[in-house]
């Protein structure tokens, strides 16, 4: 990675002059939107790209002055009634502009309350001013005013910012995500203090995850896809089981791509080199290339990300130094057709690699900071793929979208099973997940006459999830030990409308029904059970019934604020305990939420977001440790959640902007938990034990448990962006942002009652040069904390301590380039 830096400065040298933000005499007559676009387009260089042929056909006044190629754009967007999208530094895309609201003064873009803001150009530009933006998570196509939610919405171009990351940089700008650090591929994400537990198992996440419109996998973890090349990111606070079913009780992650552009051909190149304060270099390079094949009829877009993360964790005992190195290989491709007027489809194809060398975790006590005691190679294996077909179009007012996609996940894990005194031993686990889904809804927008707003959808997902395991001697073939294998075949049906009953009150309501049929069979049972000759099977149908219902109320000219109901669930399935495998029930959540907000989130000169919530759960799924020092599942009880958050950002001087937020949870679990570990009081499922079971059977209590694992009473974040543009169209640009993570316990049950979190974490970018061309500086972990973001490597008693510390202080110096 090394020569990248020298690199990356010969091409910024290189990079034609005439790709520059800079103004031109602009003397374009009378005529068609389309022949100003061309006109625009070869005075300034951009790209320019008229969505609808029909509106290019438009006439509009001629455009006279001296201005850059943006001036130019919005100028003409503003004549010919439509909206100008920056897609690339110096491109654009003009499309209609979306209906706005009778009583909202504007309907603006919004960034995450804790994402930096776009900064302002210059004294006396209008930060107020921009394009509307449509929350397509609410499978409405709502405005930002109009969602009766908490929602964040990340730009792309923010996440990308300082090298393409993970999910953690949608951690390091929203306050209310937060996850476990097993490791890249491993973790669990949670939202609004909606969390279960420590282990990935085969319970579903609390968070769905979609790409697009279908979700990553129904039960499997984060599989933390690099963000290279979003649109955004949409976060949307929990439950959400209405419109996304079940694994949604904290809400949902939806990653948006920025969809292939007709008519241009464009390559953007990034990359960088880190280094980390007693540990390893690294590096990253990415790649997304824009490619027109028949004309404007079909366009194919390519990205392709390559990453090397430094190890920082020593392992003495074994003579290994910086061992947790991870390296990382994502591409996806999308083709885009237009099929007919208004009608077209995408083909999209995405797929990662991630192989950890080893764990990420040290001893809380050791000789120096960041060691690990143990005589074993850990670390893991993820490998995700995904196909998508989509079709989109419309009939009159009535839009229409079908998706459907194949998915797979492959996760193998390998943790440190040494007890204290004997020899090494060394356990793995390998989960894999096969889904097949598809979506497909019609929906009208809220109408300018009727303020009715509807959709109507149906989703089938067919899921099998198969976890296998071994335990043995190190260095010796491991024998396998029991696993189990969850099938889930789901069909649902739901709807949702809302209408604007006054000028300033909207109300909103809908229904999921959802039918489920889970199977389960154990894998590689003890020997004496298969040679009884009898299987341990499962089989299950449950019905959900999710209602929904809302009131937003306009508060002036920015103001919001609103009353909301949601329900959420998961369903059951079967665990492994011991030798044995036995069942876990569905669990459901309902929350009712008061919040609302003034203005939009990074715009104008001041905006507030606030909003209170109450979560009753009942039969709580989560991971414990059993008998054997090995993780399964369990119904842990029903539990109550406040959660609390507060958001905003003030513009401190032109270009220059403050931001803050924080959020409270406070939870407890009061119902004491008896479960038994044998198979024949799995109500409700057919099963089959083996003969003699009964004598295995033993009841056990679970410890009364007063707080939900995870999740930290107190977080908050704030940040400060700054932009300063210079008379040779360069500009510097400066991100910086602070977090604090408070104390939270791990998981369930004394080996898991370690408490965690307490710690800064903080981060710095500077990014000089010009939209098509720069080099980025940035720091992470400024005051080099050590925390403890998760007290667990090995859910084996090892007779140690654990601590997930934060990665140290660490630099990069990167560089993008636009072609």
């Amino acid at each position: 990675m090394r020569p990248l830096i020298p690199l990356a400065a010969i091409a910024m040298l290189a990079a034609p002059a005439a790709l520059e933000a800079r103004s031109v005499e602009l003397a374009v007559p009378a005529g068609t939107v389309a022949e100003a676009a061309i006109a625009i387009a070869r005075a300034t260089n951009a790209s320019i790209v008229i969505a609808d042929p029909a509106q290019g056909a438009r006439r509009i006044a001629p455009i006279v002055g001296r201005m850059d190629a943006g001036e130019a754009v919005h100028k003409l967007a503003r004549a010919s009634g439509m909206q100008a999208v920056k897609v690339g530094p110096n491109a654009w895309r003009l499309v209609a502009a979306p209906p706005r609201r009778s009583l909202l003064k504007r309907a603006r873009p919004a960034t995450s309350p804790s994402a930096p803001a776009r900064a302002a150009q210059s004294e006396g530009s209008e930060e107020t001013e921009g394009a509307p933006i449509i929350v397509t998570a609410t499978k409405r196509d709502l405005a930002f005013g109009e969602v009766a939610a908490q929602v964040t919405l990340l730009d792309g171009d923010v996440l990308q910012r300082g090298g393409v990351g993970g999910t953690e940089k949608i951690m390091q700008r929203a306050a209310s995500v937060s996850s476990t650090y097993l490791g890249s591929g491993r973790n669990k994400l949670f939202i609004r203090g909606i969390a279960d537990s420590s282990f990935t198992g085969p319970t579903q996440a609390t968070v769905g995850q979609y790409f697009g419109d279908l979700r990553l996998s129904y039960n499997a973890p984060d599989p933390d896809l690099r963000l290279s090349d979003m649109e955004r990111v949409e976060i949307l606070e929990g439950p959400q089981g209405t419109l996304y079913g079940a694994g949604s009780l904290g809400g949902i992650i939806r990653l948006v791509p920025r969809a292939p552009e007709p008519g241009e051909t464009s390559l953007v190149v990034s990359g960088g080199a880190s280094a980390i304060v007693n540990g390893e270099p690294g590096g990253d390079a990415h790649a997304t290339m824009n490619l027109p094949l028949a004309g404007e009829t079909a366009t194919l877009r390519l990205n392709l990300d390559a990453a090397t993360l430094g190890g920082y964790i020593d392992k003495p005992l074994i003579g290994q130094r910086n061992v947790n190195r991870t390296d990382i290989l994502s591409g996806r491709a999308a083709l885009r057709v237009d099929i007919a007027p208004d009608w077209q489809a995408d083909v999209i194809l995405l797929g990662q690699d991630t192989q950890a060398a080893d764990s990420q975790y040290a001893d809380r006590v050791s000789a120096r900071a960041l060691e690990s005691s143990a005589q074993v190679t850990e670390g893991s294996r993820a490998q995700y793929g995904q196909a998508q077909l989509v079709l989109s179009g419309r009939i009159g007012g009535v839009r229409i979208k079908s998706s459907t996609g194949i998915g797979a996940q492959d996760l193998t894990e390998r943790y440190d099973a040494t007890a204290p005194g004997s020899a090494p031993r060394l356990f793995s686990q390998r989960g894999q997940t096969h889904m097949i889904a598809n979506e497909t809804r019609i929906w009208q927008p809220v109408g300018k006459g009727s303020g009715l707003g509807w959709v109507l959808g149906t989703s089938v997902i067919d899921s099998r999830n198969t976890l296998t395991r071994a335990l043995g001697l190190a260095g010796q073939p491991p024998a396998a030990t029991t696993g189990v294998e969850n099938t889930v075949f789901e069909i649902t049906g739901y709807g949702e409308a809302s209408y604007r009953l006054l000028p300033i009150l909207t109300l909103a309501a809908g229904l999921r029904a959802t039918t489920v049929e889970l199977g389960g069979e154990g894998e590689n049972v003890p020997l004496q059970i298969a040679l009884a000759g009898r299987a341990v099977t499962a089989t299950r149908r449950e019905t959900a019934y999710l209602p929904s219902a809302s009131a937003l109320l306009d508060v002036g000219e920015d103001g919001r604020a609103y009353l909301r109901y949601q329900e959420g669930f998961r369903p059951g399935g079967l665990a492994v305990s011991g030798e044995f495998v036995r069942q876990f029930r569905s669990d459901h959540a309902r929350t009712i939420e008061l919040g609302g907000g003034w203005g939009v989130p990074g715009r104008g000169d001041f905006d507030l977001s606030a909003s209170l919530s109450y979560t009753h759960w009942r039969d709580i799924q989560a991971d414990f440790i059993d008998e054997r020092g090995l993780p399964t599942t369990a119904n842990i009880g029903t539990g109550r959640i406040w959660s609390a958050s507060l958001s905003g950002s003030v513009r401190l001087a032109p270009g220059l902007r403050l931001e803050a937020g924080a959020t409270i949870n406070d939870s407890e679990v009061d119902v004491p938990v008896f479960f038994s570990l044998t198979p024949l009081t799995l109500t409700g499922f057919n099963i089959q034990p083996p003969r003699g079971a009964e004598s295995a059977a033993r009841i056990l209590a679970a410890p009364r448990l007063s707080r939900i694992p995870n999740i930290a009473r107190f977080s908050g974040r704030t940040g400060l962006t700054w932009r300063r543009e210079f008379g040779n169209g360069t500009a510097l640009e400066a991100d910086g942002w602070i977090s604090y993570i408070g104390k939270s316990r791990l998981g369930i049950g004394p080996e898991l009652g370690e408490l965690q979190g307490d710690y800064l974490d903080s981060g710095m970018i500077l990014r000089f040069g010009r939209d098509n061309a720069g080099l980025t500086l940035t720091l992470s972990n400024l005051f080099d904390s050590e925390g403890n973001r998760f007290a667990l490597g090995t859910p084996f008693s090892t007779g140690r301590a654990q601590t997930t510390p934060l990665q140290p202080r660490t630099i990069r110096i990167g560089f993008d380039i636009r072609f």
